[in-house]
């Protein structure tokens, strides 16, 4: 028999364990998943690395000296800001550098976990959900080959990540031990939550659940922070017993200790040799943690239109609403600090809140920032018509007496009708939080703020319109088109009016021109065409729609 023939008659079971076992093919899957990943990942990693740099070097560009430093370090060592942003290490004696690690960094953090829970996401459990997974299997690719090289990426870009952030808080004349505990803290909370998503991903069937378990265990990690650190400066027991409350445990530029970070190494080796442990004891495509059996019978609602798209939707609009709303009860109890510390501003951020009154400044700029989040859960919608298009469900639907319209129509109307009531709930949240800390006319600034809320929805009308014209006509970059629209109008809402750009820049932030109310009157001209905008996405998306091919790209 020939080398040929002998090559050719081996199983792939056979190459797999000639050729070195589980880990065989590692190598190859690492460099596919980089090309994949190429823009994706390196727009995450340089994001973060940019956010670094623009904190570190912002803060000394707005604050012309240590004394007015000193007024805003109090924003930080109030309980409501300890909430929001940590345990205010060194604020007693606030310097540059202190006051980028205890107001900034945690942003960092959840950033670089973020990246890592949908890096690792996106090569395991979607992998198998899509059948591609199996596919390569087939072939001569070792049992953990995927797993092995999805934790590698998340490594590597959690390395460059941290080299950028400490080249930003570099620039920005910093301690160099300090600076390479924000980026090594950064780093350990992104390894730690990939090795936590591929725990994950060997539990449930979805790439849809484990997100979704991964993100609880965040925003579990975030909650808990909050409680430990809002009761007292420098933290209490509750802020160690999650990573988040670890890496802010260093206190960068103050203390300067690593060992806080071994608790967040050894919780990183437990659940790697977990997730390694557990992808042996399931079937591929299959999770631990079984399925709860559906009905004996469908909910009537779902021999309808609406009611399918409900279904369909209503996860993620749910997802999104109680995070923005909660944010918005957070921030609204932040409106009596505001006010208080009003006349200690620097000029450059009372300039953020525009009008004579700083608290209600602020008040409408959190509602506009907070519709941002709402025209986010719009995008995410939309996203999910085109996951519906691709995966068939869509056409089985269509194959009975549903027509094309009527399911567009269906989707588009559960997807306003939920961003309508997170807008509201949104407005109430925070309008009820601010009158229960406001000392002055808490009655009206409550109406007034649910009012503000409102006031954003032309401008999220007008993303999930463009999104939709989008998906009518050139459905593969819907999602991408949306999200560049989000990511613009954030970066100009946020840095705009400090980095003093060209007003043709301002001209394509939607968010940007409606009026502050309740600082500013309504002004209806932009509030009408806004809502042309959007209306007219709307028409386009279903003219798109009717007239193309299902599933074209």
């Amino acid at each position: 028999m020939s080398l040929q023939t002998r090559a050719a008659s081996r199983s792939p079971e056979d190459a797999r364990t000639s050729a070195g076992g589980n880990l065989v093919g590692t190598g190859i899957m690492l460099r596919f998943m980089l090309r994949q990943d190429r823009v994706r990942l390196s727009l995450w990693v340089v994001g973060i690395g940019l956010m670094s740099f623009y904190v570190a070097n912002a803060v000394q560009a707005l604050v012309t000296d240590e004394a007015e430093l000193a007024q805003l370090a109090g924003l930080f060592a109030d309980p409501v800001g300890r909430l929001m942003t940590g345990p205010a290490y060194g604020m007693e004696s606030p310097s540059f550098e202190r006051f980028y690690a205890a107001g900034y960094v945690l942003f960092i953090y959840i950033l670089t976990a973020l990246m890592s829970m949908f890096t690792v996401i996106r090569h395991t459990r979607a992998e198998e959900a899509s059948g591609r997974a199996e596919l390569l299997r087939a072939a001569v690719l070792g049992r953990h080959a995927t797993l092995t090289a999805a934790l590698l990426l998340a490594l590597l870009a959690n390395a460059a990540a941290a080299a950028l952030v400490l080249l930003g808080a570099l620039s920005g004349g910093f301690a160099l031990t300090g600076s390479l505990l924000v980026a090594g803290s950064g780093a350990s909370v992104g390894v730690l939550f990939a090795a936590a998503a591929a725990l994950c991903a060997q539990l449930t069937e979805t790439s849809r659940s484990a997100s979704a378990l991964i993100g609880t265990l965040l925003g579990l990690a975030y909650l808990i922070r909050m409680i430990g650190d809002m009761a007292a400066v420098q933290g209490t027991t509750l802020s160690w017993f999650f990573p988040l409350g670890w890496s802010q445990q260093t206190a960068p530029y103050v203390e300067d200790r690593w060992w806080p970070l071994l608790p967040a190494l050894m919780l990183t080796g437990a659940a790697v040799s977990g997730a390694y442990a557990l992808s042996t004891r399931r079937d591929l495509g299959a999770g631990l943690l079984a399925s709860r059996l559906g009905r004996s019978h469908a909910h009537p609602r779902l021999g309808t239109p609406h009611g399918v798209a409900l279904h369909t939707l209503l996860g993620g609009l749910r997802g999104w609403g109680i995070a923005v709303i909660a944010c918005g009860a957070l921030f609204g109890g932040y409106a009596q600090s505001m006010g208080d510390t009003a006349a200690d501003l620097p000029e450059e951020f009372r300039s953020f809140f525009s009008g004579e009154s700083v608290m209600l400044g602020y008040l409408a700029y959190m509602a506009m920032f907070l519709a941002l989040f709402v025209a986010a859960a719009g995008v995410g919608g939309v996203a999910q018509l085109r996951t519906e298009e691709k995966h068939g469900r869509a056409e089985l639907l269509f194959s009975a007496s549903l027509s094309r319209a009527q399911w567009l129509r269906a989707h588009l109307t559960v997807i306003l009708g939920g961003l309508g009531v997170i807008l509201t709930l949104t407005g109430v949240a925070t309008g009820a939080a601010a009158a229960a800390v406001l000392q002055d006319d808490p009655g009206p600034r409550f109406l007034e703020i649910l009012l503000a809320s409102l006031h954003q929805g032309p401008a999220v009308l007008a993303v999930v319109g463009i999104t939709l014209a989008a998906f009518g006509w050139a459905p593969r970059f819907a999602a991408a088109l949306g999200w560049l629209i989000l990511g613009y109008a954030a970066v100009m809402t946020n840095f705009g009016p400090l980095l003093d750009l060209p007003e043709v820049f301002s001209a394509f932030n939607l968010f940007g021109h409606l009026a502050l109310y309740p600082v500013e009157p309504v002004a209806w001209g932009p509030v009408l065409w806004l809502s042309g905008i959007g209306v007219g996405g709307i028409v386009l998306g279903f003219t798109g729609w009717r007239r193309r091919e299902i599933n074209s790209v």
